[in-house]
């Protein structure tokens, strides 16, 4: 089941404390961007943030599940109605994830 459009602009709504979020859909779902980095995954209208220690310490609760069949764990975020911890935990895992690699044409 694919993630409803609704949903999805409500994720980004509740994240834009963070900075410019923007969203792309990717196989059927979509991928969370702030300021143009890749930070999570929105699937089946479930919010998944790429995992990282400087997020794993700010977490309510640690619950890490594949957001799609045969893919690698990513934290799964419940709380998606509370906007500043949305948004620091967007904030959190932009800044721990590398630069995106320049693509070569």
């Amino acid at each position: 089941m694919a993630s409803d459009i609704d949903f999805v602009q409500y994720i980004a709504d509740q994240c834009a404390g963070a900075g410019e979020i923007t969203y792309k859909k990717m196989f059927g779902d979509y991928g969370l961007y702030c300021q143009s980095k890749i930070v999570g995954l929105i699937c089946d209208n479930h919010l998944y943030l790429k995992p990282t220690e400087e997020v794993k310490s700010m977490l309510r609760t640690i619950d890490l599940r594949p957001p799609y069949p045969g893919a690698k764990d990513y934290f799964h975020i419940e709380e998606v109605d509370d906007r500043d911890y949305l948004s620091r935990l967007v904030i959190a895992t932009y800044k721990a994830l590398p630069e995106p690699k320049v693509k070569k044409r």
